[in-house]
């Protein structure tokens, strides 16, 4: 489990983050979201001691990681696929990681062919592309075979096929048991991969709550279509609904559920041809809820 606990990072006169507290729970992916600038990446880098906090703590098993002992055989972290020797081997590279924390050769081996660079073993690292360093680090990442497992931005340079075997992977560390934590700012692969979401704008939390919970949050009612749309308007105006024009001749109700939509369309004889309840998508209802929390913003043309 990932603890942070009134955490507050400064840098000089910049407040990074601000009193920040969630918990990332097992058997979850956890959507760490937020703005450029919120604190995401710093609040990553205080959990895994790369960065002191100014007050409060971050812990990963109810210890700090500076504490663990062996800290790749608890918790797995990609921050940053770049940040590898060039000259050095895809196998060295995770070898020497691997006797860091006493792991045998033959979990690097295991790792390689998993992430799918069995094949690239032994070339060198200046060869790479983005998409094989991301997947280099996922497999880092999955050397001590964690039980906490943390991603920034793990889907930047995949192809397709990349972006649905990482939201596969992570699912499936999540169905295990694991503690999953990914950031990203692609909404629409939160949607399909995340289970709950930590929200943060300027470094102060904005929500933590499920995906359904924070789509539900932001209801855009129940999309109506009839063929007698005036008299439908009426009757359902009547029983305490608002109704608003959609495209194509359908209606958009908020006030009243489906159930009651339909009940009161049946007691006045009117048929419906589709009643469909809609919801915000996870981009429409992040983009409400952080409105506020944007540093920077570009001017439209």
């Amino acid at each position: 489990m990932i603890e942070v606990r009134e955490l507050t990072k400064r840098y000089g006169a910049t407040t990074a983050v601000d009193r920040l507290s969630f918990t990332v729970r097992p058997g979850a992916v956890t959507g760490f979201l937020g703005p450029n600038g919120a604190g995401k990446s710093t609040t990553m880098r205080v959990v895994l001691g790369l960065d002191r906090p100014t007050s409060g703590e971050a812990l990963v098993n109810g210890r700090p990681y500076r504490a663990l002992r062996r800290p790749m055989r608890e918790v797995g972290a990609l921050l940053d696929a770049g940040a590898v020797q060039g000259g050095r081997r895809a196998f060295d590279h995770l070898g020497w990681l691997a006797r860091s924390n006493g792991i045998g050769t033959r979990r690097v081996a295991e790792v390689l062919e998993q992430v799918g660079l069995a094949g690239v073993a032994r070339k060198r690292l200046a060869g790479f592309s983005l998409g094989m360093r991301q997947r280099l680090g996922i497999a880092a990442a999955l050397l001590g075979d964690p039980g906490v497992l943390m991603f920034d931005e793990p889907v930047n340079g995949l192809d397709p096929d990349g972006v649905r075997w990482i939201r596969e992977l992570m699912r499936g560390l999540a169905a295990e048991g694991r503690t999953v934590l990914v950031s990203s700012h692609l909404m629409s692969e939160m949607e399909l991969t995340a289970d709950r979401l930590v929200v943060i704008g300027r470094g102060r939390l904005i929500a933590d709550t499920s995906v359904r919970e924070l789509a539900d949050r932001f209801h855009r009612g129940v999309l109506v279509r009839s063929p007698r749309p005036a008299e439908l308007t009426a009757v359902l105006a009547a029983a305490g609904g608002s109704i608003e024009s959609a495209p194509g001749g359908a209606l958009t109700v908020t006030g009243l559920d489906v159930a009651a939509i339909g009940d009161t369309a049946a007691a006045n004889g009117i048929p419906l041809y589709e009643v469909t309840p809609h919801s915000a998508t996870l981009e429409e209802a992040y983009m409400e809820l952080t409105a506020g929390g944007t540093e920077f913003r570009a001017v439209a043309s």
